[in-house]
Formats: structure tokens, C-alpha cells, sequence
């Protein structure tokens, strides 16, 4: 497995590192596959036990539908099966949390075994949360025997199944999903001693329950690294504020993996792939760059198409989104104008949530198809997709809709392979239908 290999000349001294996609968007996928495949690439893709559970989570995915998605997507895009790595993200019971704690625990069993069995390889176990009857925060001695418990379920499973074993991802002490939903200017890196600590209880329960082998091939530990992101703030990474835990992970034979470092620069992802945050997972600063570029066309559209024939894919979503609130509206606070605003422009990025509804589907074609039978003039281009506007002016890039779309998306994995050492010299970015 490339992932192993990575990882391995990390740990030999190599300064590199992998992004880890975390998002189930069809078409930021599509353009991460089709990037990926004209330069030559790995791609490690993961879902979460949100999205893509046993019973099919948020998107409708059951472990073996999101595999076969993504296999499927990958041939259609030249992208050969072998350099992709499929990761399970916070599996665990907290989809259940509700639930005792002994049937959530089952509940969580059979999604790491439904998970290996379709293929996933990379294997995050997070049992983190407070289960039914348990105190508000469970003991470390508590989350790693349940860690125990479900990688001793994925040996299992991969022992039914066969093909190459899976390797684990453990620890839990991650920034906020999707961000923090309060103003923060900075976040402190997980204490040394409490990253020692997991580390030993992990150990020793795998071991209690006979795992050496598997514990042999847990290849990272999650932890906080001091970044965060939230409606309208970026928490930078502070090399010097993690320095102990650089120290401490070098005393390992694993690396760290970073959650939540959307929107850092090139140069602090660098730094955290220096410090053994080897793998890097980011998730809304994709699909917020794609909505920024659809955004961006929206407002070309205005100048250049009469009224009636606009898609207002800006205003459709909106109308969704107010008229089920249900993914924004615990996490954007404020007056109704803050409210408003977030909806469309926050970092945490739930606007997410609405692109694949037909309504807003149906909004965005006719944008593209719209913007497809004009040329687009490049003063546009420059007031409303400036990034773009320089790729078009320095002859890299074609003004049509999709391959503006795209860009947008690849520009982020930019960042991200670049600072794994992945991108050798700046690519020549390509078009595309998106």
C-alpha cells in the first residue's frame, strides 16, 4: 500500500506527507480523481461514520456503495484503482451515543466489519464520546479498551475478506467538526504527557486482546495541533506551540494526523508535515472553493444573461436551505442578517450539505450551460474569479465555465500536495468538465 510506503519515508526522514479528502461532494471527487490522474498521483479519499454507515448515513451510502461510487468514478477518469487508498473517518459509536453503552458498542462493530469488507483500508477508530450510563467524559482506559474492541472486529473482518491488511488511525482529541462554532484566536496543541498516555493505554489494550499484529500497523495518532477554523477566522499553525509533541511522536514508529486544517496556508501545512503531522485531512476548504467559483460565475451570469433566462443558483440554495435548516442552523448563530450571511460564505462551509438536491442540481446545469453558450470577458473574470483570471492571462487555464469550476477545487489540493512534497514543480492546472 502507497500509504505505508509514505509513511515509512516519513518516519526514515523524508519531509513528506499526504492530504486525506474527507468529503462525499461528487463533483469536488471527480476533479480530485481527474487531478490526481494527469500527474501521476495517490489519492487516500475517507468517509465519515456520518456520511457512509450500515444503514447508509447522510448521503445514502452503505460502506460497499461509497467504494463502488468511487471505483466506478475513478475508471471513468483514468485514475488507476491501485493509487487509491479508501479511509473510514471517526469510526465508532457515535452515531449511537444515545444508545447503552453495550448497544452502541454493536452498532459500531458491525460498521468497522461492513467498512473492511468493502475495502476500506485505512481504519480511524474513535470512541471517544459518552455512551449511555457512562460519566460525561469516559475514562482513557475505557476508550482504549473499546478501541481494542473494534480493531479486534476489523482483524476479523479482514480475515474473511482477505486482500491487504488494514492499517489504523487512533486517538480522538480533534478541533470541532466542520469548525468551531465560537470566535477563537487560538487553539492549545494536545498536552505532551496526555499524547504519551493515549498512546500507552492503546498499546496496552491491544495487546491485552492479542492485536501485535495489529497494533503493529497503527500508523498515526490524532491529535490537536493548535488549528481551527470557524464562520470567519483561520487559527494558524504555530510550529513553536508543538514542538514537544514533534519530539515526542519522533520516540514512535507512527506519525501524527492533523484534523481540520482547512484553510492553512501552503506554508503551514509544510510546517505541520515537518513536524510529523504526516497526514493532513481537509474537507469544507474543498467544497467551499467549489462554491466560491460556482458563486463567482453566478455573478458573471447577471451581466451577460437576461433575467429570464438566469439560473439564480445563488438564491435557490438559499431558498433550501431556509426551508430545511436542519444542517445550519445549530452551528451559524447571530441576528438573521449574520445568519444570512454565513449560510453563504462561512468557513464551516454547511452550504455543503444542499448541492446535491435535485432543485439546486437542476440551478447549477443551467448556470454552467448558460455560461457555456458565451464567452465569458475577461474584465468579469478578474472583478469575480481572480485566481482564475491570472491562470487564464498566463495561458494555463480555458475561460469556460467547468474548467473555471475546477480550478478553483485543484488550487487547494495544490497546497496539499505541494506540502507533502507530492508536487515536484507547479503543475500546469487543466480543464475540465466538473
Amino acid at each position: 500500500m502507497w500509504l505505508r510506503d509514505l509513511l515509512a519515508a516519513h518516519k526514515a526522514g523524508q519531509p513528506v506527507g499526504t492530504p486525506s479528502l474527507c468529503t462525499a461532494h461528487p463533483e469536488v471527487l471527480r476533479i480530485a480523481l481527474r487531478y490526481a490522474a494527469a500527474r501521476g498521483l495517490p489519492l487516500l479519499i475517507e468517509s465519515t461514520s456520518n456520511q457512509v454507515n450500515q444503514y447508509g448515513g447522510y448521503t445514502g451510502l452503505k460502506p460497499r456503495d461509497f467504494v463502488a461510487f468511487l471505483h466506478r468514478m475513478a475508471q471513468e477518469e483514468g485514475f488507476p484503482q491501485e493509487r487509491l487508498v479508501l479511509g473510514g473517518d471517526h469510526l465508532g459509536p457515535h452515531v449511537w451515543r444515545d444508545r447503552p453503552a453495550e448497544a452502541a458498542m454493536r452498532e459500531a462493530e458491525a460498521l468497522v466489519r461492513a467498512y473492511v469488507e468493502a475495502g476500506y483500508r485505512k481504519i480511524h477508530l474513535d470512541c471517544s464520546m459518552a455512551l449511555g450510563g457512562d460519566p460525561p467524559v469516559p475514562a482513557p482506559e475505557v476508550v482504549a479498551e473499546r478501541t481494542a474492541r473494534l480493531a479486534a472486529m476489523a482483524e476479523a473482518a479482514h480475515q474473511a475478506v482477505g486482500g491487504p491488511p488494514p492499517v489504523y488511525v487512533v486517538g480522538t482529541e480533534v478541533p470541532s467538526p466542520g469548525g468551531a462554532q465560537e470566535h477563537e484566536d487560538t487553539v492549545p496543541p494536545t498536552r505532551v504527557e496526555d499524547a504519551r498516555r493515549t498512546l500507552e493505554l492503546m498499546r496496552a489494550a491491544f495487546r491485552r486482546r492479542g492485536l501485535d499484529a495489529a497494533w503493529e500497523r497503527v500508523v498515526a495518532l490524532v491529535v490537536q495541533p493548535g488549528v481551527e477554523f470557524g464562520d470567519d477566522f483561520v487559527v494558524p499553525y504555530r510550529p513553536a506551540a508543538a514542538r514537544g509533541l514533534a519530539r515526542l511522536i519522533e520516540a514512535w514508529p507512527l506519525v501524527y494526523e492533523a484534523h481540520s486544517t482547512d484553510y492553512q496556508t501552503r506554508a503551514a501545512l509544510r510546517h505541520l508535515v515537518r513536524d510529523h503531522f504526516a497526514i493532513l485531512k481537509v474537507g469544507p476548504a474543498l467544497t467551499f472553493a467549489y462554491r466560491e467559483a460556482l458563486f463567482g460565475l453566478a455573478a458573471i451570469e447577471r451581466h451577460l444573461v437576461p433575467p429570464e433566462a438566469r439560473a439564480y443558483l445563488v438564491e435557490v440554495v438559499d431558498e433550501e436551505m431556509l426551508a430545511d435548516p436542519r444542517h445550519w442552523a445549530r452551528y451559524y448563530h447571530g441576528t438573521p442578517r449574520e445568519q444570512a450571511w454565513k449560510r453563504r460564505y462561512s468557513f464551516s462551509d454547511r452550504i455543503r450539505y444542499y448541492w446535491p438536491r435535485p432543485r439546486v442540481q437542476a440551478a447549477r446545469q443551467r448556470l454552467l450551460a448558460n455560461l457555456e453558450a458565451v464567452a465569458l470577458p475577461l474584465p468579469l473574470l478578474g472583478q469575480y474569479l481572480p485566481r482564475q483570471y491570472d491562470a487564464v492571462q498566463a495561458g494555463r487555464l480555458e475561460p469556460r465555465p467547468r474548467a473555471l469550476l475546477a480550478h478553483a477545487v485543484q488550487r487547494v489540493l495544490d497546497d496539499y500536495m505541494a506540502a507533502g512534497g507530492l508536487l515536484d514543480t507547479a503543475p500546469t492546472l487543466a480543464g475540465g468538465t466538473a
